[in-house]
């Protein structure tokens, strides 16, 4: 019933909005439900409840384990992917509707508004998004208030967070690094995850930072930053790339992974193969792209590492298909988008199994 009535509202009211106003309109009721235990509750109860008594393995060595992010068993495989909540407004709704972990971000050192509007266009035949938005955030210090506040709570502190990084869009290539070890040192003591995102678009030059001569030292520096910030424990670090990148660059970047230690590799951001414009597309039309870098990232990645797939997931089966190419753990936003919030909660129970 939830489904077909926002399908309906969706067909009716919300596709003929301004995609962003409805974005800001949806994250804030969501981040609003989400404040109060009552409307928190009804929200598991009705949409995203998950059986406890069926959390997720992963097999590691030949032995199969409990599939961890860090120092947390993961309830189930789908994670909301960086994008939709970037300054932690909305984690506890989010994680309400039936997501196991929610990325949030991404996250600079300092705010910055990102790129003039017109920026973000649904593609409704194609289900999918098209999005040049240039990294607008509240900034790192902004973010790391909101995770403080959240983790004062104790629903706060049983929800999964990870922050996803990047630089502002006037730092200049040599000073990346010190971007990146600054928003990890102001958010780790509040995460349970870093990702370092060098893969976005819509931020001049920034994709040229995935080359492994440009890497190294920014996931150097953010690997300092979680040690100053969260001395206590080991931060899990991940690297985003794109799907655009070529295979002999995607297997390096898997190999510097695996020399730096690094918790795993998030595949894949949003993709420039298209004739629409600026910016990146996701959601359906960026799946097979995303499917393939898995299973080439997969079949580096040593087996102890994390391996999460993003891009294009549209259903329980495209998730199946994600893992079975060789994602530990898969992410979606687009999706949420077209199909409303009883969809985190069913894909989420669908991959309880997997």
């Amino acid at each position: 019933m939830i489904r077909r009535a926002y399908n309906w509202a969706f067909t009716h009211f919300i596709s003929h909005s301004n995609p962003e106003d409805a974005h800001h309109w949806g994250l804030g009721a969501i981040s609003m439900a989400g404040r109060f235990a009552p409307t928190r509750g009804l929200m598991r109860a009705t949409l995203g409840y998950l059986d406890p008594t069926h959390c997720p393995t992963r097999v590691v060595g030949g032995v199969e384990v409990p599939l961890m992010l860090g120092q947390r068993r993961l309830p189930s495989r789908l994670g909301l992917a960086a994008g939709m909540d970037k300054d932690a407004q909305a984690v506890l709704g989010m994680s309400a509707l039936g997501y196991a972990f929610v990325e949030i971000g991404t996250v600079t050192p300092h705010p910055q508004p990102g790129n003039d509007a017109p920026r973000l266009w649904r593609l409704m035949e194609e289900r999918g998004l098209r999005n040049r938005m240039g990294f607008n955030n509240a900034g790192a210090d902004a973010a790391a208030d909101k995770l403080r506040e959240l983790r004062a709570t104790p629903a706060g502190r049983r929800a999964i967070v990870g922050a996803n990084i990047g630089k502002n869009k006037v730092t200049s290539e040599q000073d990346a690094p010190a971007d990146y070890e600054y928003c990890a040192k102001a958010l780790a003591k509040w995460v349970d995850f870093v990702v370092v995102n060098v893969s976005s678009p819509n931020t001049p030059g920034l994709r040229d930072l995935q080359s492994v001569d440009h890497l190294r030292p920014i996931l150097q520096a953010a690997r300092r930053g979680c040690e100053a910030g969260a001395p206590d424990r080991a931060m899990p670090l991940f690297v985003k790339i794109a799907p655009d990148l070529a295979d002999e660059d995607i297997v390096a970047i898997v190999e510097l992974t695996k020399e730096l230690g690094l918790a795993g590799v998030v595949a894949t951001n949003t993709t420039i193969n298209h004739d629409l414009g600026e910016g990146g597309v996701s959601g359906a039309p960026l799946l097979p792209r995303a499917i393939e870098v898995v299973s080439l990232v997969a079949h580096h990645l040593n087996d102890d590492q994390i391996l999460i797939g993003t891009g294009g997931i549209s259903s329980p089966q495209d998730a199946l298909r994600m893992i079975g190419a060789g994602a530990d753990l898969v992410e979606a936003f687009s999706a949420f988008i077209f199909e409303g919030p009883s969809w985190p909660g069913e894909v989420s129970r669908a991959l309880q199994h997997a």
